[in-house]
């Protein structure tokens, strides 16, 4: 495997969990999935259709978020809404994801004591 591709994967897992707490949060507010696909975009997330859609079902059917058609339009749109539960699991994903973050930055600043240091 080439760097590139190495990296590419890396990437891929390391995104795959952020797109769950990213949606989580946006959908605190009712939203449908291109609008989350739109809103998850300009906020720098890369998600494609085929990776999203079925993440909303996997977290409607974890009891996350509630859908509900909206027939009112044209074009049915179907709405998700993040549950109450969905807002304590995003809560805490976000706790420890600000704790990765600072963990990772002890560690880039040489902070933290390693196997065989003087630290």
């Amino acid at each position: 495997m080439t760097t590139d591709a190495t990296l590419a994967s890396h990437l891929q897992e390391l995104r795959r969990g952020t797109v769950v707490v990213a949606s989580l949060t946006v959908l605190r507010t009712p939203g449908y999935g291109y609008s989350l696909l739109e809103t998850l975009s300009e906020a720098g997330f890369e998600v494609e259709a085929n990776t999203l859609y079925p993440l909303l079902r996997r977290l409607e059917a974890q009891g996350l978020l509630t859908s509900a058609w909206n027939t009112d339009e044209a074009r049915p749109r179907k709405f998700y809404t993040t549950t109450e539960q969905g807002n304590a699991v995003a809560g805490a994903l976000r706790i420890e994801w600000a704790r990765l973050d600072e963990a990772i930055g002890d560690l880039s600043t040489d902070t933290v004591s390693t196997p065989g240091s003087d630290k």
